[in-house]
């Protein structure tokens, strides 16, 4: 094999492997679009601020998430949801590991932190979700 061919093989198997690093460590986000039921935003609010929140501040700290938001916005005709909620994994591992890694934090919480003593079903409802929503780059 020529200098030359030697050089272009190595930096094509080189590139493969720098592709390969970079889709592993693809941020991968969950979104959940969730609608206030019954006029109990106070309750939902509360749920959301103490529980949810507070489970991914302790996956942050413990690596298990990159990062969260959480959004609050006005419902309207076309989008029937009065909040996102995004949950951001920095890469593939993190993400198939989520059911795992979530399960001990809430095993580590106890008991959920709830307003009115109202059930999540009385005051929230999930209408759709996305569970492996890709980052693009910048």
């Amino acid at each position: 094999m020529t200098f030359m061919k030697k050089h272009l093989v190595i930096l094509f198997f080189s590139t493969l492997n720098l592709m390969a690093y970079a889709q592993n460590e693809t941020r991968i986000s969950s979104i959940d679009f969730v609608q206030i039921l019954n006029n109990n935003k106070e309750e939902a609010l509360y749920y959301y601020q103490h529980n949810w929140r507070w489970l991914r501040e302790l996956a942050v700290e413990k690596g298990y998430i990159v990062d969260y938001e959480f959004y609050q916005v006005e419902r309207t005709v076309d989008t029937p949801y009065d909040m996102i909620l995004i949950t951001v994994y920095g890469n593939q591992a993190q993400s198939t590991a989520r059911e795992d890694n979530f399960a001990e934090l809430i095993a580590l919480k106890g008991d959920l932190r709830l307003l009115n003593k109202k059930q999540p079903a009385e005051f929230r409802k999930l209408l759709t979700g996305h569970e492996k929503a890709i980052h693009l780059e910048k």
